[in-house]
């Protein structure tokens, strides 16, 4: 089937279930929409499992199941059964707060493939101020059951100017749990994140010198753990090929039933984005104008237009280029042929400033709490 810009649509591989907003954790760079709080109606373990049959039905393979946190879901097992039963590779994406041994058995027995829980920092004191929750020591303790219960250990930490000093004993702190991948991941700037930019984006020497760090590691382990490495965006001179391309492999559900081009599009005016209580995943995936929107590369202004790189990067990320110049059909401006690159260079400026002045300005945490208390 060709879309609205006459691009031959291809099935979706990789559909993300974000299960709820709700969690008990509070982070600054959390990733749901400023007003999650808005949208507090929820699919029923019916709906997903119809949204799952569809989706798998059209060709997906992978599951991520990701909130908020999805252990809230008391229905979390069955989700997972019924994944299984279709054939999906799934994978839980937590907080690993409150995960017990028993319900950990309870979705290795649902036919779960596979476990990643992320840790704030290497210290207790500063891990638990972050997540806004003691939880520290907890998901130290998960982490070990999980490998006891025979899932790769799969650790994801989060980078930003309050952590990034701390790589080495972060990667410290990977070995002593037994990781077998780590995913190093600095933060990526939208919902919280972009709120609270100026105070979480490393300035340029941090970012250099916690990279290099994790590069000698990485040789180090070569063959015993495999480490991913994040770069954020604002350090780069080409933007991330965001989603693989608008519409063309990935389909996120947000807990209301919207469907989404990718985790942060509601942010997007005017894409009229489908719910899955009105429409079945096929119609949305193939006629929806917001997975149409981006399809293909008719809507390019210059310089992507032109640009020999478009089929690499696909123009960037359109919710990044909204975010920062108001205008969801630039070129994303990390990119350094953007004509508005200089927005780049300016937030790593307000960011050394901000840096400085910490006193300032206080990170604003999911929950508004706004105390500094380590």
């Amino acid at each position: 089937m060709v879309g609205f810009n006459k691009v031959k649509i291809t099935p979706p591989r990789w559909l993300l279930a974000e299960l709820t907003y709700a969690c008990p954790l509070q982070c600054p760079y959390c990733s749901n929409p400023i007003d999650y709080a808005q949208h507090k109606q929820e699919l029923t373990t019916d709906d997903w499992k119809r949204v799952l049959t569809q989706a798998r039905k059209m060709g997906a393979v992978q599951l991520g199941l990701s909130g908020g946190e999805p252990l809230v879901r008391q229905d979390l097992e069955e989700i997972v059964q019924h994944a299984r039963q279709l054939g999906y590779y799934t994978n839980l994406i937590t907080s690993g707060y409150g995960l017990t041994e028993a319900r950990i058995l309870a979705l290795k027995t649902a036919g779960l493939d596979h476990i990643q829980i992320s840790i704030q920092a290497s210290s207790e004191e500063l891990s638990d101020y972050i997540a806004g929750t003691k939880s520290f020591a907890e998901k130290k303790r998960v982490a070990h059951l999980i490998k006891k219960h025979g899932y790769p250990m799969v650790l994801c930490v989060v980078l930003h100017r309050e952590n990034i000093a701390q790589m080495a004993d972060i990667l410290n702190m990977a070995v002593e749990l037994g990781a077998d991948y780590v995913e190093l991941a600095n933060t990526q700037y939208y919902g919280w994140a972009n709120l609270n930019r100026d105070l979480l984006l490393p300035t340029r020497d941090q970012f250099e010198t916690a990279e290099a760090i994790a590069q000698e590691f990485k040789l180090q382990v070569a063959g015993k753990m495999k480490i991913y490495y994040v770069v954020p965006d604002f350090y780069e001179d080409r933007p991330k090929a965001c989603m693989n391309g608008w519409g063309t492999t990935f389909l996120t559900v947000a807990p209301d039933g919207m469907a989404l081009p990718c985790h942060s599009a509601r942010e997007l005016p005017n894409l009229d984005c489908p719910n899955v209580q009105d429409f079945s995943v096929e119609e949305i995936w193939h006629e929806s104008k917001a997975f149409n929107f981006f399809r293909g590369d008719d809507w390019m202004q210059e310089p992507c237009r032109s640009c020999d790189e478009k089929s690499k990067d696909f123009g960037g990320c359109r919710c990044q280029a909204y975010l920062l110049q108001g205008d969801m059909y630039a070129t994303d401006p990390v990119c350094s042929k953007s004509p508005k690159h200089d927005l780049i260079e300016t937030a790593i400026t307000d960011a050394n400033t901000a840096a400085k002045n910490v006193t300032e300005k206080p990170l604003i945490f999911r929950n508004s709490k706004n105390s500094r208390n380590y």
